[in-house]
């Protein structure tokens, strides 16, 4: 497909001499993502357009606005293949304006956060509040809410139905990643009609398959999906890049996967679909290192060249989703521009967004439309009244030692979970801790359901106390990790109370609450103010014993995502997530 002109007659006007270029950005240094060159010349530009590149007759320039870019480097804007603006904790409208100075012009964004909380009204909130915006936002349908179906409850259920709502909004271009990965690899109905559904109406399929590999990824590429951004290794990427997906090698706030895939696919002739993605960041990560520039400029430290990493994050990007006039400097591309010092450290000095200058040596030049949504306004924590009870595993055995399932990482600064049996001792039919051991409890959050799950997690890293988030992929329940019932109910009701957000707890008092009343998730406060919470928010966390972590917050956020092997927990109970099935607390034995 292609992005709109705004005058297409005019375009060709300007393109033949006959009229006026609106802006000419003269004696800039090129980048041809084309041919590798970097040549000398001019750009011109009718309304949103580039309607001329000029290599050879630069002496004469002409057109409304002339800037002289004084022989610093153009390259395309650069382009997100995969994220999720839920994860900085800001809204569409203040992550714009946070990420923009960067150089990042668009993104295709998935809000499965949002989804699951708040449903179809949650997932054109981030679609409207994006409109007119100087970042383009391209809206990838969520493909699985909830992420399983009959392992977690969340805030709604999409299936067909939904995805042909959702796909008649203007800037909706695919579905989201498809987790669900089993359910398309044994050809379950429900991710059957969602992509034949989406695939009827033109829409990318974009994938998630983690350690998804032989038989089963092939599998997988037969049921649609054409992406993954979930190779966490360079033999994985490789793999799927030789299976003909497109690798959307991920550089988020803490999972890094660059230098390994790059490492792996560094001899291969041709790096068409290899593409570049942030997938989740952290405000503090954007205003302090950058949005996709620092991913470019990662790829280039792991010893990719300059060229090669741009044109990951600008042309191969837009062809992975079928756009045809994005990302490239040519007659007929959008004339989306980054004006920088030098290939090797991507740092914008003037970003240009469809011709117009929208932000300059890390600030932003225009005006955001204000508008107001009353969604970000409600309610979404729909718990009922809570007490110490609801958070005290009753033993079936009065006094002595119990088998229970639970969760075991393999190490306190690991993510590696397995499904573990541990013998624990039993006083007065409650259960004894050891050290290393912790209490875990999901609450559904969500209208319709009172469900709370109960559970037992070693090596969480936290040390006495309790955390809490409504921030809890992928369903966003109310998840409290803690070393006594009284320390979780505080936890808990200080979110209760607010609408959301995380909170720390020690010894009966509140270290920190990071208050996120949109849709429990995200801040309605711009980048720096939420900066500054996330970082009083991972010291209370640090002051629990998570100092092992870059950053502890993620460790409770990721406890129930149920896509990602192997063991998690839910509102229904402990995960087992390749066999799709929930352990029972007490084995039995």
């Amino acid at each position: 497909m292609k992005l709109k002109y705004t005058n297409k007659a005019k375009l060709i006007a300007t393109a033949r001499g006959d009229q006026q270029a609106d802006v000419v950005l003269a004696n800039a240094n090129i980048l041809n993502l084309f041919t590798g060159e970097i040549r000398l010349g001019d750009i011109y530009i009718s309304d949103n357009a580039i309607a001329h590149v000029e290599y050879d007759n630069c002496e004469t320039v002409s057109g409304k606005n002339v800037i002289d870019i004084e022989q610093k480097y153009v390259i395309p804007g650069l382009i997100d293949a995969h994220m999720h603006i839920e994860s900085t904790m800001l809204t569409p409208v203040n992550f714009t304006k946070a990420a923009l100075p960067h150089g990042t012009t668009t993104i295709m964004t998935d809000p499965h956060e949002a989804a699951n909380v708040t449903g179809v009204r949650g997932v054109k909130y981030m679609h409207d509040s994006a409109e007119g915006l100087p970042m383009r936002h391209f809206v990838d349908i969520p493909s699985c809410v909830p992420s399983v179906l009959g392992l977690e409850k969340s805030g709604a259920e999409f299936g067909v139905q939904e995805i042909e709502e959702l796909a008649s909004l203007d800037r909706v271009i695919g579905l989201a990643e498809v987790m669900d990965y089993l359910g398309v690899i044994n050809g379950e109905d429900r991710m059957m009609d969602i992509i034949a559904a989406s695939e009827q109406r033109g829409l990318f399929i974009q994938g998630h398959a983690p350690s998804v590999m032989g038989r089963d990824l092939s599998a997988y590429i037969c049921g649609g999906p054409r992406s993954c951004h979930e190779s966490r290794s360079g033999v994985e990427g490789l793999e799927k890049l030789r299976a003909g997906l497109f690798v959307d090698a991920r550089e988020s706030s803490i999972t890094k996967n660059v230098k390994d895939i790059w490492e792996a696919v560094k001899g291969s002739r041709y790096l068409d679909t290899l593409c570049l993605c942030s997938d989740d960041k952290e405000a503090e990560d954007v205003l302090v290192n950058g949005h996709m520039n620092e991913v470019v400029n990662s790829a280039i430290s792991y010893g990719m060249d300059p060229i090669d990493a741009i044109r990951c994050a600008t042309l191969n990007s837009a062809r992975e989703v079928h756009i045809d006039n994005l990302g490239a400097i040519a007659p007929g591309y959008i004339a989306d521009l980054l004006v920088v010092d030098t290939l090797e450290s991507i740092h914008p000095t003037r970003v240009f967004y469809e011709g117009q200058q929208v932000a300059s040596n890390g600030s932003v030049d225009v005006s955001f439309p204000v508008k107001d949504f009353p969604i970000e306004k409600e309610n979404t924590v729909f718990v009922k009244p809570l007490t110490v009870a609801d958070f005290e595993i009753q033993a079936p055995i009065e006094n002595g030692h119990i088998e229970v399932n639970g969760i075991e990482y393999h190490s306190p600064f690991s993510s590696i979970t397995t499904v573990s049996q541990f013998t624990l001792e039993v006083k007065d039919s409650k259960i004894i801790l050891p050290e290393a051991f912790n209490f875990v409890a999901v609450v559904n959050r969500h209208q319709g359901s009172d469900a709370i799950a109960l559970g037992i997690v070693k090596n969480f890293g936290m040390q006495g106390g309790a955390l809490s988030s409504t921030v809890s992929h992928d369903s966003h329940n109310l998840t409290i990790v803690y070393n006594t019932p009284a320390n979780a109910l505080i936890a808990a009701n200080a979110l209760m109370n607010q609408g959301g957000g995380m909170s720390a707890v020690k010894d009966g008092a509140i270290l920190h609450t990071l208050d996120l009343p949109v849709f429990g998730l995200m801040s309605n406060l711009e980048a720096e103010d939420v900066a500054r919470e996330n970082r009083a928010m991972k010291e209370a966390n640090r002051s629990l014993g998570m100092t092992e972590f870059i950053n502890p917050l993620m460790r409770i956020t990721t406890l129930s995502l149920i896509v990602i092997p192997e063991a998690k927990m839910s509102d229904l109970g402990l995960v087992a997530v390749s066999d799709k099935v929930i352990k029972p607390l007490f084995t039995g034995n």
